[in-house]
């Protein structure tokens, strides 16, 4: 009784956001109406009565709206499969120790205040705290409409460069991280798993400091045996929750490979971050001895890397959503 309460809650809650998705389209695209009929009225007053006290409003509303509309266009390329999914985010730190398990943490931190822009909801699902500071690795979900087809754009590895707060001799760092992203599929889609090729393994939760935040076995890990595929949570204290969205996250890695029709390379999961280091990251952060972020894919940079460290990323993301349009990646 207990998995149908919960698989009926479930899909009650996807329809909920569906209805709530539509919803907020709807009422963008009238305000974005209504934002553009009074501009214009604006205007033509300001015409007739040769008033130019009203420049810097119309300027500034012109503006607004010209964003909303580049926005809203972009919505309509994500018309891929899985786009309008929830996202899972798998962050991984490179080699180098702290420094890159610190570079991990703050990419999380970048993509939890991009969340949050967004509208969107993040719960975290497992991680595995670095040794003195930052994430080896996190995995969370990103709740919302369009997560997965925006946040796909992320996936690859992510350099970091600036003078290390854990090198006494301030000397400049390289450091590396990689993001894997994936759909979370739905229940309702049918993946033919065999029972007998799954290996399902309980552990304690822990929290920050590997101190046990749960007394009882509770997180679950699963491998699947003919692909090597290793799947975890701990978020839940239940352990039928945490083997739901560990039975998720396989579902969304076994479709991926059947989908790139190389079911054996579990390797092409994670596309071109394959290496965690040199000649394979997609963007670079530079703190040191200039500012500026640059995705390698489409050319577009930020000089102002604080912004980008609290979540401004969207420019990243709709350059790499037209670029894919128009056939150039």
């Amino acid at each position: 009784m207990a998995p149908d309460f919960y698989d009926d809650m479930e899909a009650a809650g996807k329809i909920l956001q569906q209805i709530k998705g539509r919803r907020d389209r709807l009422e963008r695209y009238s305000k974005l109406k209504s934002d553009w009929e009074d501009l214009s009225t604006l205007v033509e007053l300001a015409i007739e009565e040769s008033d130019e006290s009203v420049l810097d409003e119309v300027k500034t509303g012109y503006n607004n709206l010209a964003t909303t509309l580049e926005d809203m266009k972009l919505e309509t390329m994500l018309s891929g499969k899985y786009d309008k999914n929830n996202a899972i985010i798998t962050l991984h730190a490179g080699a180098g120790g702290t420094e890159a398990q610190d570079w991990c943490e703050m990419l999380y931190r970048m993509y939890t205040h991009w969340a949050e822009r967004r509208g969107f909801k993040t719960e975290t699902i497992d991680f595995l705290d670095g040794e003195e500071a930052g994430l080896k690795s996190i995995t969370f979900l990103v709740e919302g409409l369009n997560a997965y087809g925006y946040a796909k754009s992320e996936k690859g590895v992510h350099r970091l460069v600036r003078i290390s707060p854990f090198d006494s001799a301030a000397r400049r760092h390289t450091s590396f991280a990689s993001a894997e992203v994936m759909p979370e599929i739905d229940n309702d889609i049918d993946v033919e798993i065999n029972p007998d090729d799954l290996k399902i393994d309980t552990y304690r939760s822990s929290g920050a400091g590997g101190q046990h935040i749960n007394k009882t076995e509770s997180a679950i890990r699963i491998t699947h045996i003919p692909t090597g595929v290793v799947v975890t949570c701990q978020n839940e204290r239940s352990q039928h929750k945490n083997k739901d969205m560990a039975m998720k996250m396989l579902k969304s890695k076994l479709i991926e490979i059947a989908e790139r029709e190389q079911k054996e390379k579990i390797e092409d999961l994670k596309g071109v971050q394959l290496d965690i280091g040199w000649g394979s990251q997609i963007r670079s952060y530079v703190f040191h001895p200039y500012t500026m972020v640059k995705d390698h894919r489409t050319n577009y940079e930020v000089g102002n890397i604080n912004a980008v460290m609290d979540g401004d990323i969207d420019g990243f993301i709709n350059a790499y959503l037209i670029a894919k349009s128009r056939g150039e990646l």
